[in-house]
């Protein structure tokens, strides 16, 4: 049965597309009741692009100017890995994307998926106002909000939100502030000083007010553990576990990358340094 619910991922991208790019795109294709825009100046053709994908061309300068109009002060990105720390205001920058959507979601283009709709259930989506797929923090490179006026606009909630858009540091303000451990180890919002509020500091304050539902598992793996095989859009770790994502944050810096052909392959392998496109190949 169809979801119900929709789900709309916004990425920002800017340069030319990595090598893994395409394992992003072919995982993308694979999950067609998820719509993702990827705002990007990369007019690259993309091979075998599905209709779920959309490429939405907007130059870093076009974005500044809009963000600053929208939130009503000049905002300072003066390199593309800033806007990492704008993706809780997505929802709010970017509104005319994201309209007629139930959730929206922020993302990044080093991950593989699985099956998105295995694990983010239509029962959970009633429920809950925003989705983590790791218990400890939010997830940056995937965390969906419900798309209401109060999600939209949840990144207010901080004290610092404005300091963290009109500096051109990176603040991870869209993860913990660099405070990952601190959280992991299951310390509270209160307990942990940081230079600025992040969205974890106040997403935990939400939740123990009873302001919004906050949904959080363990769906992911990141790392180099290898023993995982894609197979037609399903992700299995140790021909076991089923996961929703693969992301490739230390992957991608110690993987030895691969020729891609114009088709991608239906199954293929991915081990602690390779990604094998072949069955006999793997070693994993």
């Amino acid at each position: 049965m169809s979801p119900k619910i929709s789900i709309a991922i916004i990425t920002c991208w800017y340069g030319p597309f990595p090598w893994y790019f395409p394992y992003f795109i072919h995982s993308c294709a694979y999950n067609p009741t998820v719509v993702f825009f990827i705002i990007t100046d990369n007019l690259e053709p993309i091979v075998n692009k599905p209709a779920n994908v959309s490429i939405i061309e907007k130059k870093l300068e076009d974005v500044i100017l809009a963000a600053s109009k929208k939130l009503g002060f000049q905002i300072t990105v003066d390199y593309p890995y800033k806007l990492c720390d704008f993706k809780p205001a997505y929802g709010f920058l970017f509104a005319e994307l994201i309209k007629g959507y139930d959730f929206w979601g922020h993302g990044d283009i080093d991950v593989i998926f699985g099956n998105i709709r295995t694990f983010i259930t239509d029962e959970i989506l009633e429920v809950y106002d925003l989705i983590s797929v790791r218990p400890d923090w939010i997830t940056g490179f995937f965390l969906l909000y419900r798309n209401n006026s109060k999600m939209n606009a949840l990144f207010k909630e901080s004290r610092d939100y404005q300091k963290v858009f009109t500096t051109n540091k990176l603040y991870c303000f869209d993860e913990t502030a660099f405070a990952h451990d601190a959280f992991s180890e299951g310390k509270k919002y209160y307990e942990i000083n940081t230079e600025i509020e992040s969205m974890m500091h106040v997403v935990q304050k939400q939740v123990e007010t009873n302001q919004i539902k906050y949904y959080s598992d363990l769906h992911i793996i990141d790392g180099v553990p290898g023993k995982m095989k894609w197979d037609k859009g399903t992700l299995i770790y140790k021909n076991r576990f089923e996961i929703l994502l693969y992301h490739l944050i230390l992957f991608k810096k110690k993987c030895t990358p691969r020729i891609i052909g114009k088709i991608m392959p239906d199954v293929f392998t991915i081990g602690q340094s390779q990604i094998y496109h072949k069955q006999t190949d793997a070693r994993v």
